[in-house]
């Protein structure tokens, strides 16, 4: 556990330092990033990553944080990620649980307690089934599906629904959930406009051009990337 690696992504050089300098006084290995392309570059493509959580930042320079942890679900990471943020509100701590994360840390931090909850998020991450490697990647800088024709634009609200979908490939994804992930929480949506949405999702999926993967409807229960 003491020798356990996080990856630290934040932007503020003086807090990044200060963090870093803490948790490997605190017997953790800790590799650093400054914005949401380093911090993907570092976790690797996936599923497999050297790292047993990510400290992520909220407030990033080329995208949001909550969109990075996306990305590495996505990718089939699926280590514990604890958000830094200045903001505490309960709306934003409801979506970065929406994103795929695990905790969250308000700033001003304080190691100790940083520490603590990244400790006891390791020991709780239980093992994961092998997920299959896919050549498709979200895009949280430029907001889009990468694949091997090319980038795709993805709206915010698509970007989030294929990120639930590619995080779980293989499994039913409920409508709910779904509705819960490309929405903010208690937001309305009707059946047709969820099924529009993963319709225009279909669409560009298959621009990206990967072939064999497509999001199949499990009628009256929700959507299955495979």
């Amino acid at each position: 556990m003491d020798d356990a690696a996080v990856l630290l992504v934040e932007d503020d050089a003086t807090l990044r330092t200060s963090v870093a300098r803490g948790l490997r006084d605190h017997g953790l290995q800790v590799t650093t990033a400054a914005d949401g392309t380093a911090a993907l570059a570092a976790a690797g493509p996936g599923p497999d990553t050297r790292f047993s959580a990510v400290v992520l930042d909220i407030g990033l320079p080329d995208s949001d944080g909550r969109d990075v942890c996306h990305a590495l679900r996505a990718r089939g990471i699926h280590v514990p990620v604890l958000f830094l943020t200045a903001r505490d509100q309960l709306h934003d701590v409801l979506s970065g649980f929406a994103a795929g994360g695990d905790d969250h840390v308000a700033k001003p931090v304080h190691v100790s307690e940083l520490v603590a909850r990244l400790r006891a998020l390791i020991r709780r991450n239980a093992a994961r089934p092998a997920v299959v490697p896919t050549g498709l990647r979200l895009d949280p800088s430029g907001h889009g599906l990468a694949g091997p024709a090319g980038h795709q634009d993805l709206t915010p609200t698509e970007y989030r629904l294929l990120a639930a979908l590619m995080g779980a490939p293989g499994e039913v994804v409920r409508r709910r959930a779904l509705a819960q992930a490309g929405w903010p929480d208690g937001a309305i949506v009707a059946d047709n406009t969820l099924d529009q949405y993963l319709a225009r999702l279909r669409r560009k999926l298959a621009a990206a051009g990967e072939e064999g993967r497509s999001i199949v409807t499990v009628h009256g229960v929700g959507y299955r990337f495979t």
